[in-house]
């Protein structure tokens, strides 16, 4: 090879370049779906909570540990006890029963 000219390296070597390139990319996409699920389930949590609060007279950190403690009792995910709670809508029936639980004591 003369003396000014420059080797970029092998087919190979590229390939390998694209391929770690493209690795690279998809994590990020994938990072990038995980922080926004992430940030939509907490989202979702922290309407829950307030719909909570103020339906019983609550403060926030009191909502969620009985949103929190009616999920862990009835074995469901909390995500899928949130999706349930709506402002104007009945209180899932796993709530109200620790809600109800809570008031007797």
């Amino acid at each position: 090879m003369p003396e000014g000219d420059i080797e970029f390296g092998t087919l190979e070597n590229a390939s390998a370049a694209v391929a770690r390139l493209l690795a690279v990319t998809h994590a990020s996409y994938e990072r990038r779906a995980q922080l926004e699920h992430a940030l939509e389930s907490r989202i979702a949590i922290e309407q829950a909570k307030g719909i909570v609060a103020e339906r019983y007279g609550l403060n926030v950190d009191e909502a969620f540990a009985l949103i929190r403690q009616a999920a862990r009792s009835h074995r469901l995910k909390l995500n899928d006890l949130v999706a349930e709670i709506h402002p104007g809508q009945e209180t899932p029936a796993e709530l109200a029963a620790m809600i109800a639980a809570e008031r007797r004591m």
